[in-house]
């Protein structure tokens, strides 16, 4: 038997929430970037722009850091950016935050190349297994140490289509 963690519904309701939150952070900004980190935030990403109302540019990349369900510690690059971040409020989307390595080597890219303020955006915060001290500005679930998978995130690229998130 599946143990779901979060259904569709809270989901949903969570993510209008981030959303609401984050235009309200942004009022008075004339656009915003966010990006979304590949692949495992595709589906989080694409439900938080559609709850923002503050003009919003939004770009991908992608890191690799994990080997089956461990973090190597060394998160690397395989996409980048397509568009200017030099001067611009960014908002980065992560499916899940453990270790922090990935959203601690994509916070220092951005500042490099010129972002004026990076704000980060979990679907799913695992505090116990931080390693890297990293400031998540905006989050919808707390969860303590387990695998999950479902709505963007996989196992060996299986079950990101489940439209909820389970522990595997």
């Amino acid at each position: 038997m599946e143990k779901i963690l979060f259904n569709e519904f809270e989901i949903r309701n969570n993510v209008k929430q981030l959303g609401e939150m984050i235009s309200t952070d942004y009022k008075l900004s004339d656009t915003i970037v966010v990006i979304g980190i590949l692949k495992g935030a595709f589906m989080f990403t694409s439900d938080l722009v559609k709850n923002i109302s503050v003009p919003s540019l939004i770009d991908f990349v992608e890191v690799k850091s994990y080997k089956g369900t461990e973090s190597n510690g060394k998160p690397e690059l395989t996409k980048d950016l397509t568009i200017s971040v030099q001067g611009k409020d960014v908002i980065l989307v992560d499916g899940i935050i453990d270790t922090g390595y990935t959203l601690d080597f994509l916070i220092k890219y951005l500042r490099s190349k010129g972002a004026n303020t990076v704000k980060t955006a979990v679907l799913l915060d695992k505090k116990c297994k931080r390693k890297v001290p990293v400031k998540v500005n905006y989050c919808c679930f707390e969860i303590e140490d387990k695998f999950v998978v479902g709505y963007g995130m996989d196992y060996l690229q299986l079950y990101r289509n489940i439209p909820y998130i389970k522990e595997l």
